[in-house]
């Protein structure tokens, strides 16, 4: 679910401070109910490290949320980012990462590396305070580990995958110019096969 952004919000991101500083106002704008469970989101830069996007990939449970490589780099070949950081919260206010967020975090910076997103950093985040992988040299060992280095079958699947969302992102440039046009949202998703969930948040 893209995460709609103020004129001001849309920064240039100068360090893992400026990004927390628009996540807590994201966060805070949910209710205290939601609050209570991890959000995962990703934010797209482009080249100039200027926000494009926040993207809302999943909603979990106190202390855990799901996200795949499809979900967490889709918006950002449909919006051409370059670099892109993960961001996911603790309820708890401890924001220490766990095995599981580094071990996360290894993987997407592998399948990043394939596709040409740099995953430049990965916030843990509490109304209060944050963990930036980046600033605490974690990035730097995760690039360094052995771990999930992707196997030539997994290379294939990676590569299909990013070549059907080449032909979505084709479709969605379509889509973008119809609607400028007018076009109803049920002709624009029999002309491009998009789900009318992408074409609603376009």
């Amino acid at each position: 679910m893209n995460v709609r952004l103020t004129k001001e919000q849309k920064i240039n991101v100068l360090n893992a401070a400026d990004i927390y500083k628009v996540m807590q106002q994201v966060l805070l704008r949910e209710n205290k109910i939601r609050r209570n469970q991890e959000h995962f989101w990703v934010v797209g830069l482009d080249n100039k490290n200027k926000v494009l996007f926040v993207e809302l990939i999943g909603l979990g449970t106190v202390n855990r949320v799901n996200a795949n490589p499809p979900d967490v780099f889709r918006m950002a070949i449909y919006k051409l980012a370059v670099k892109m950081i993960l961001v996911h919260n603790h309820p708890s206010g401890d924001t220490s990462p766990s095995v599981n967020d580094k071990n996360f975090t290894d993987r997407m910076l592998k399948v990043g590396k394939l596709i040409n997103i740099d995953v430049i950093d990965h916030l843990v985040i509490a109304e209060e305070s944050f963990t930036s992988f980046a600033e605490e040299g974690i990035i730097k060992e995760l690039h360094k580990s052995g771990m999930f280095e992707i196997v030539e079958r997994e290379k294939e699947v990676i590569k299909k995958w990013n070549l059907q969302m080449e032909r979505e992102k084709e479709a969605v440039s379509i889509a973008q110019k119809l609607k400028k046009e007018g076009i109803d949202d049920d002709v624009i998703k029999r002309v491009t096969g998009l789900t009318k969930k992408v074409i609603g948040g376009l």
